[in-house]
């Protein structure tokens, strides 16, 4: 098998030569010559076609000998946008690497979750990416020791443990291998001091394809925010985390961010209880932003639709908003089934007051976990501030979750996911699909019962063109977003919000 395995060398070429930002994270370039492998819009002359092999992942070109580009820095690019489009096995694969998973219960966990043994998960990853799931955790591993080595004052040896690996040794070996220049050299070229951030504080800057239509999806989030969980004023948005060690603390600060840089960045403020959740927590935060969607492609092919065109041009970069935990996410849909957000936000607010794990966060508002899928499978059906039929519909779901019986961490296949959830009591297909449009991050889903949709497209219908759903495929989550975009209202702006603060430092 060659590098490029199933990439298209011509047009890879083509890519590269036109330095198209597009391309960066969808696949790598490797120089025979150098021995560095960059992503396609790197600066750098353009090496000959003869010198130049592809690899789907910076995994697979450590794997084949080379080094990082110290010039485009080709590891902090967002994702493969294919990951989520195909959602075969080894998107869903990297989906849990990314996640930490293979750090914390090694391949053979990753084989249970997406249902291989651990012998042909690797044989179809190294034919797929590359790389072996080890080779593929320990790239990400280095790009994680890398950030906090450039923009935290953290110690190296808690820089070591905090990016997953398990020795000090293993660290300084992969560091040394991956970017040809030590911990202490990689701490000298910070750009930027911490300009007097709290203490126990981890900046980051999350890497998105744009345009990043960042004001919309904060007015998403902050339309649907649980009181206790989320905050939001305008430009940040805060919530609490529960993650495999502890409790986090994320601020994000969203903006819009103009398609001309190809390649932007939202700034992240994190507070862990434990740093060996910074993987786990700058990933899943990753997946609520859609940073990996390709907008190019999902604005020009939705667009050229002569119906919602016209939305599409009005909000380029449109996000589907993702999750931060699967599980919360589905039972906040059930508590959402008709009902009007507003409620939904008010019985949810409820709920995690009653049964919510209290934390202690530094930014004011926020108060408590989300309550997990074991606490509420073990709540009264009859004391939820719901409709019976309801409470039973979401303990059943709980109940599903903590047996393990729905599995909502993006390792199984969607269509298993989908018909195990039709399964449950009170679980009907409006729900399943919602939940697999935002916890699975499925590009391609459409409620065509939703009432909100079916009042717009009535009135898109009433401007002479018949909508035609079917032809928005693959990107159909995107097209529901763009229905729904103008019934959202903004952001509420009060004054001395607890979301708000200062700007954090720019990082790289």
């Amino acid at each position: 098998m060659t590098p490029s395995g199933h990439l298209d060398t011509d047009a890879c070429y083509r890519a590269v030569q036109s330095r198209d930002r597009r391309f960066d994270g969808v696949f790598y370039t490797a120089v025979r010559t150098t021995g560095i492998y960059c992503r396609p819009s790197c600066p750098a002359r353009t090496p000959a076609p003869a010198n130049v092999t592809f690899h789907a992942t910076a995994a697979s070109a450590h794997a084949a000998g080379y080094r990082a580009c110290k010039r485009c820095l080709p590891d902090a690019t967002p994702g493969s946008p294919e990951w989520d489009v195909a959602a075969d096995v080894a998107g869903r694969a990297m989906r849990l690497i990314a996640d930490g998973l293979v750090d914390r219960e090694g391949v053979d966990g990753l084989a249970r979750r997406v249902g291989y043994t651990p012998r042909h998960l690797g044989r179809l990853l190294t034919q797929e990416l590359g790389a072996t799931p080890l080779a593929l955790a320990r790239a990400r591993r280095a790009q994680t020791a890398r950030i906090l080595l450039e923009t935290t004052d953290l110690a190296v040896t808690d820089v070591a443990f905090a990016a997953g690996f398990a020795s000090v040794r293993q660290f300084n070996e992969t560091v040394r291998e991956v970017y040809d220049a030590s911990p202490s050299l990689l701490r000298g070229r910070r750009r930027s001091p911490r300009d007097g951030r709290p203490s126990g504080s981890l900046a980051m800057r999350l890497a998105v394809r744009t345009p990043f239509a960042g004001g919309r999806l904060l007015d998403f989030l902050a339309y649907h925010l649980v009181p206790g969980v989320e905050v939001a004023a305008p430009a940040c948005y805060a919530r609490t985390l529960d993650l495999p060690h502890g409790p986090g603390t994320v601020r994000l600060r969203l903006e819009d961010l103009p398609p001309a840089a190809g390649t932007g960045f939202v700034e992240a403020e994190f507070w862990l209880a434990d740093l060996r959740d910074t993987a786990a927590a700058s990933e899943r935060v990753r997946r609520l932003l859609d940073a990996d969607c390709d907008p190019g492609a999902v604005d020009a092919h939705l667009g050229a639709d002569p119906v919602l065109g016209e939305l599409v041009r009005a909000t380029p970069g449109l996000r589907v908003p993702g999750q931060v935990d699967g599980d919360e996410t589905a039972v906040r849909t059930v508590i959402g089934q008709q009902v009007s957000v507003t409620g939904a936000r008010t019985v949810a607010g409820r709920i995690v007051a009653a049964h919510g794990h209290p934390v202690d966060s530094p930014v004011p508002g926020l108060t408590h976990l989300f309550p997990d899928a074991a606490t509420l499978a073990g709540v009264d059906p009859e004391t939820l501030p719901m409709p019976r039929a309801r409470g039973r519909a979401l303990v059943g779901l709980a109940s599903a979750l903590a047996r393990g019986e729905v599995v909502l961490d993006r390792g199984p296949d969607r269509d298993d996911v989908r018909r195990a959830l039709l399964a449950l009591p009170g679980i009907g297909p409006w729900t399943a699909d919602y939940v697999a449009m935002r916890a699975l991050g499925h590009p391609d889903v459409f409620l065509p019962t939703d009432l909100a949709v079916r009042r717009v497209l009535s009135g898109l219908a009433a401007g002479g063109s018949e909508p035609d759903p079917h032809s928005w495929r693959p990107w159909r989550s995107y097209a529901l977003m763009h229905l729904w975009n103008p019934l959202m209202p903004p952001t509420p702006t009060p004054d001395n919000h607890p979301a708000a603060a200062p700007r954090p430092a720019k990082e790289t």
